[in-house]
């Protein structure tokens, strides 16, 4: 299998082509390796970045058969959509909580307890959980003094049907 990631971008950030992770890679028999190990095995005898080493194992974990595109350590999916808005952190977070006020359930699949809301001085975010298990974060960025990013982070899904579902809904969400 090919990696996802550009045969130029893991050359820039690593120093090395594809071929020599897998090659490295199957040399330590990385495969009967669980993934917090394998990073810890490229950290130990490579000089790359921590992001660098979970991306070549995620990349090899989807390489041997462990995972698919888009799935986690933990076998479960997650997706992402976002939206520019103009405005303030506040504005933005407004305008979420503004779409969400009377919403006890998204897509059928009802809220489970009561949505938190948490700041830090440069990140607004919006949380709550499902109750068939999945989790839904709302991230807010400022990207420019005007304008801010809302991102819509559902994770915990069982499959990629279920992602593919989830991002036709959190679009038509946000148009």
């Amino acid at each position: 299998m090919q990696p996802t990631l550009s045969v130029e971008a893991v050359v820039t950030g690593t120093g090395h082509p594809w071929s020599f992770w897998l090659n490295w890679l199957n040399e330590i028999n990385a495969g009967a390796l669980a993934h917090k190990d394998i990073v810890s095995a490229l950290l130990a005898a490579h000089k790359i970045s921590h992001w660098w080493a979970q991306m070549l194992t995620v990349q090899y974990e989807q390489a041997i058969g462990r995972r698919v595109p888009g799935q986690d350590c933990s076998g479960r999916f997650s997706v992402s959509v976002s939206k520019t808005l103009a405005g303030s952190l506040d504005d933005a977070l407004a305008f979420w909580q503004q779409l969400v006020a009377n919403v006890d359930e998204f897509s059928g699949v009802a809220i489970s307890g009561n949505p938190t809301v948490s700041q830090t001085e440069t990140w607004r975010y919006w949380r709550c959980n499902l109750a068939d298990g999945s989790r839904v974060n709302v991230n807010i960025s400022q990207k420019a003094s005007d304008k801010t990013s809302l991102s819509i982070q559902h994770e915990k899904l069982e499959s990629t049907e279920q992602v593919e579902q989830w991002r036709s809904y959190w679009k038509a969400c946000l148009k």
